[in-house]
């Protein structure tokens, strides 16, 4: 088996005055987390409007990736879209604090999986599965109900509270099978290797270092990581998209049809291709991306200016 994160250890120092303040914010999250869904959901929305009150520029961020996503999309349409996302993201608090700590009965009976099928497939060919997952706002929980259909293998990065992490770390290890350090390219490909279903993000920018320029929306010019096709071409898996959204009554992650042809496919095209998938996989639940996140910070002229 590839190299798990070892698992952060309780300390005692965690209940020195310093770590109250956390203990007393988790407390609070994990009451509310029994509460009904509709009405966690509720809160989450009034969470989101403080949130930009808090913190305005992460609604600006959101707003402006909002303008240059969709430059033909009416300024009506695109406010009533970031409002809505303002609502969703302030329920990730809630969804994050469910992923951790709600029961496996509760997760079981508020998800599902869809397209599950692709996965199936994948593995009776003798290969592993590379889920290449939307980041979306809701993705925390919903990595924890994957996890209860098939346990999956991602990548983790280190809090840098101690507290945060031993809580972090349990909360997504609890139906997964393992996780691995974000910097440790050697071990996803073994664990693609091995026939594991790995979860990666193909969707972030990731810097200009690894990274080739091709259009995401209605910016031509977006940073987006070659790593991509690097696990692809140097593993045995099957390449396919995945999404977390929500229903009526809950959640799920709905998993696309393989895309096997981006293994011998030139650089560009292939990520022009996967950037122009993901930007219609969005279109089905816009108001669940992570559009608080600089998508287009990296610009391919260090000198240029800033889209922000």
């Amino acid at each position: 088996m590839s190299a798990a994160i070892k698992p952060p250890e309780f300390s005692l120092k965690f209940l020195l005055p310093q770590y109250w303040p956390i203990w007393f914010g988790a407390g609070v999250l994990y009451l509310i987390t029994w509460l009904p869904l509709p009405a966690i959901r509720w809160l989450g929305a009034r969470v989101g409007k403080l949130m930009c009150v808090v913190a305005p520029k992460r609604a600006h961020i959101a707003r402006r990736n909002l303008e240059l996503c969709y430059p033909t999309m009416s300024a009506e349409v695109r406010e009533q879209l970031l409002q809505e996302n303002i609502r969703r993201t302030g329920m990730a608090l809630f969804e994050t604090a469910m992923g951790w700590w709600w029961p496996s009965w509760r997760v079981k009976r508020s998800f599902h999986v869809e397209g599950f099928e692709h996965v199936e497939n994948a593995f009776a060919e003798g290969c592993g599965v590379f889920g290449m997952a939307l980041h979306n706002v809701n993705l925390e929980f919903a990595c924890r109900g994957l996890g209860y259909t098939w346990p999956a293998v991602g990548f983790y990065r280190k809090h840098n509270n101690p507290l945060v992490d031993y809580m972090q770390y349990r909360g997504r290890a609890q139906s997964n099978k393992y996780l691995i350090h974000k910097r440790n390219a050697k071990d996803l490909i073994n664990a693609l290797d091995e026939g594991e279903l790995c979860l990666y993000l193909p969707d972030q920018d990731y810097g200009r270092a690894q990274s080739i320029f091709v259009p995401f929306g209605g910016v031509k010019q977006t940073a987006t990581t070659t790593a991509t096709l690097m696990f692809i071409r140097r593993t045995k898996c099957v390449p396919m998209l995945m999404t977390s959204q929500y229903t009526s009554d809950g959640y799920k992650v709905k998993i696309y049809p393989p895309m096997p042809e981006l293994v011998e496919m030139d650089d560009r095209d292939a990520l022009t291709l996967l950037n122009k998938r993901i930007v219609e996989i969005i279109q089905e639940q816009p108001e669940s991306y992570l559009w608080m996140h600089k998508r287009f910070k990296t610009r391919p002229d260090e000198h240029e200016p800033s889209l922000y």
